[in-house]
């Protein structure tokens, strides 16, 4: 027994081929060397036609081999991640630590409350402890349509967990389920409960679209939960105060499923708006709900999706787990990164939008070199590297404390202290932004948080399982895939490597940071 406890939790694999691909670049360098030896010892002489051409060209080449020099450094040592989640599972089971689980969302026309909430439900229905799960969702919106669809979200979850439970169902989002599985003629009892599940189902989306084309929330509806009457004081979705509503809290005992089971807590945040005040995007709202979070739950391990981007793996939680608990190097594991997947690619895919030389080559690369970088998506956190903590080699999680923290006030008083922490000024004269939560002033602000969450000394995991953890949806048309490559290459030609440069301070700066941020930026920019 004490043998098997000792065992790691996960293991790491060199890729196959590699030292094929290093004799290759390495005859590519040679070559290289080879002609700009020819280059300089060739150079036109002064008055001699041509000269400037050829130095124009020269440097052209100089730049080009630098480029090529920085993706196979990235690219010269990729590495692959297994976990082991049976051991996990006999190790730990009883001192799983809580899991918050941030899911954003800003437009309900872009983001129709339909996606969002079977992202809801998908995070959900993980294969974990119902009562250490805590969703937050973040609505920038302030839209009362995306109100109601979580409050319907909060009544089917009593139908949908227990069915997903009971028949392991993959993946856990009803909209991706129905839409691929096929009816089990076969079992007459799972057969009616499936076209019971699926009817439902479908009644709560077609109320959930009625509504959105219907522009407005009736008054019959308006009565079904006190969050509704908080509309009354939104002048728009720009200005409004603080919206928080706690719609399943999973403390109480009367929060179960159909089968008497705890259900996750479930919170909805419209952080307070006021023209005034610069609300940061994405970062500001990630932050307000790292706040709001630490006085609900609290939990040590933080997820965040994008709406768009529902659970394909139940396990997922688990097999993060597997890094931040694992005795010999968990504790230096800031964050976990999973790849970003999508489901609606085209056949040819002609726009490039899967991502396939980042997700399958560039971040095992990165893994390699001392760290994947974090993406904005389908990311494992440790609270403290959100908040601004340095590593130490004393640091140790001591799960079993984590995993008992209980708040004993109520839903109500909960309610009004949270909003405070997500007021449009309580970030004033703060580390908000700076040293603590997302970086603000960039349009990348996953991929600067995730240096400096690397600069304070902790490492991090890409890992890429059989089985994709998040399916998204990625643009398949040229006008989308212009507008996102141009949001990118703007704020990258802001940025520049010298920013990157810059937060790389000593004693953390390693060559391998530069050129996998500047590999990653020119990676992107294509």
């Amino acid at each position: 027994m004490a043998k098997d406890d000792n065992l790691p939790l996960f293991e790491t694999k060199l890729a196959k081929g590699r030292i094929l691909f290093q004799f290759y670049s390495l005859l590519i360098f040679v070559g290289t060397c080879f002609i700009f030896a020819y280059r300089l010892s060739h150079i036109p002489a002064i008055g001699e036609p041509g000269r400037w051409a050829w130095i124009g060209l020269f440097c052209s080449e100089l730049w080009f081999c630098f480029y090529w020099f920085v993706t196979t450094v990235v690219r010269w040592n990729p590495i692959y991640r297994n976990t082991f989640k049976d051991r996990l599972s006999h190790r730990y089971e009883k001192a799983l630590p809580g899991i918050d689980i941030f899911v954003c969302t800003a437009d309900p026309v872009i983001e129709p409350p339909v996606m969002v909430i079977n992202t809801i439900l998908s995070v959900m229905a993980y294969d974990y402890p119902p009562e250490k799960l805590n969703v937050y969702l973040s609505d920038d919106g302030a839209s009362e349509f995306t109100f109601y669809a979580m409050l319907e979200a909060s009544r089917f979850s009593k139908i949908w967990l227990p069915f997903c439970k009971k028949f392991k169902v993959e993946p856990r989002s009803p909209e991706a389920y129905f839409r691929i599985a096929v009816e089990p003629l076969g079992e007459p009892v799972m057969a009616k409960e499936w076209s019971t599940v699926k009817m439902l189902y479908e009644d709560m989306k077609n109320r959930i679209e009625s509504i959105t084309k219907l522009g407005r929330i009736s008054k019959e509806i308006s009565k079904e939960h006190k969050g509704f009457d908080e509309w009354i004081l939104v002048a728009s979705p720009r200005d409004h105060q603080t919206i928080l509503q706690i719609l399943i809290d999973g403390r109480d005992s009367e929060a179960v499923d159909i089968q008497g089971q705890p259900l996750p807590t479930l919170v909805y945040l419209a952080r307070e708006k006021r023209p005034q005040y610069h609300h940061h995007f994405k970062a500001g709202a990630m932050n307000a709900m790292i706040r709001v979070s630490s006085k609900i739950s609290n939990s040590s391990i933080i997820l965040n999706v994008d709406c768009d981007m529902y659970s394909n793996n139940s396990t997922s939680i688990r097999e993060a787990l597997c890094f931040f608990m694992d005795g010999e190097k968990g504790n230096e594991v800031g964050f976990v990164q999973f790849p970003q997947a999508f489901e609606n690619l085209t056949k040819n895919d002609v726009y490039s939008s899967s991502l396939n030389v980042i997700m399958e080559m560039e971040m095992p690369g990165y893994d390699g070199n001392g760290g994947s970088c974090y993406i904005g998506t389908g990311c494992f956190h440790r609270r403290e590297t959100l908040s601004g903590q340095k590593y130490s080699k004393n640091f140790k999680a001591d799960w079993k404390r984590l995993s008992n923290r209980s708040v004993k006030e109520s839903t109500i008083v909960l309610e009004e202290k949270c909003k405070v922490l997500a007021s449009s000024s309580y970030e004033e004269n703060s580390q908000w932004g700076k040293e603590m939560g997302l970086k603000y002033d960039c349009a990348v602000e996953d991929l600067l948080t995730g240096l400096s969450i690397q600069c304070r000394g902790w490492k991090s995991i890409y890992f890429n399982p059989e089985r994709k953890g998040f399916l998204g949806v990625a643009p398949i048309t040229l006008l989308q895939s212009l507008v996102q490559h141009k949001r990118w290459s703007e704020d990258f030609k802001l940025m520049g490597p010298s920013i990157c440069i810059c937060h790389l301070s000593p004693p953390y700066l390693q060559p391998w940071r530069i050129y996998s941020v500047w590999g990653h930026v020119q990676g992107l920019v294509e």
